[in-house]
């Protein structure tokens, strides 16, 4: 097995796959780190003896929920002063207040379908937290998705390993369409769930537009 994250569970060890995982689920700087890859790739190595199935399914899922409290905490204590800052161009009230509302509605499922979107599942509980959604709500959701991917991602890995040989020359690839295909629940809900919003924006933004002006 000769790829780079093989190696990298190599030197780091149980502590350090516990580490990136929590690091991934909701620390700001973590959306770069490969968590969806790791869990499968330490799914593999369990198959093939190199880690243990039990360790991993009892260390994972705390870690990942733990990170995506970390991230909840994070944005409850930040997230209002630097929204309630007017004049920043990204930063602005107004953006608060219309994430605070989403989360009112739809808050619970997103945290959990979250989880299955790479980038977007470290931003989500720091968001989540910065909107005020209640902690009871988001820590009920925040286990069930941290549960969910951390055990699913891990057993994949596990039983692509067991069930077929030779699978270490095609894992790449193999990995790259697992993730595709988790994400595409997800992705295919949000299109249904707020595809209405999308066109309505496209189109106010066409129709604000003074005539006689190309495309921005």
């Amino acid at each position: 097995m000769g790829f780079d994250l093989v190696k990298l569970i190599e030197t780091v060890g149980y502590l350090g796959l516990i580490g990136i995982i929590f690091a991934e689920s909701g620390l700001f700087f973590g959306f770069f780190l490969p968590g969806d890859s790791l869990l499968l790739t330490a799914g593999l190595l369990a198959s093939h003896g190199d880690l243990r199935l039990p360790v991993l399914l009892l260390t994972l899922p705390p870690a990942a929920v733990l990170g995506d409290n970390v991230g909840f905490w994070f944005g409850r204590k930040v997230g209002p002063p630097i929204f309630s800052r007017e004049q920043s161009l990204l930063f602005r009230r107004k953006n608060l207040l219309a994430a605070k509302a989403f989360y009112e509605k739809h808050g619970g499922k997103t945290i959990v379908l979250a989880r299955f979107m790479p980038f977007i599942r470290t931003f989500a509980p720091i968001v989540a937290g910065a909107a005020e959604m209640p902690y009871r709500r988001f820590f009920g959701f925040n286990v069930i998705g941290g549960i969910l991917w951390s055990v699913g991602a891990t057993l994949a890995g596990y039983f692509l390993g067991e069930s077929i040989p030779g699978i270490d020359r095609y894992f790449l690839a193999i990995v790259a369409v697992v993730i595709i295909v988790s994400a595409l629940p997800s992705l295919i809900h949000m299109w249904r769930e707020y595809r209405a919003e999308a066109f309505a924006f496209i189109r106010t933004r066409l129709l604000s537009r003074p005539p006689g002006r190309g495309p921005e």
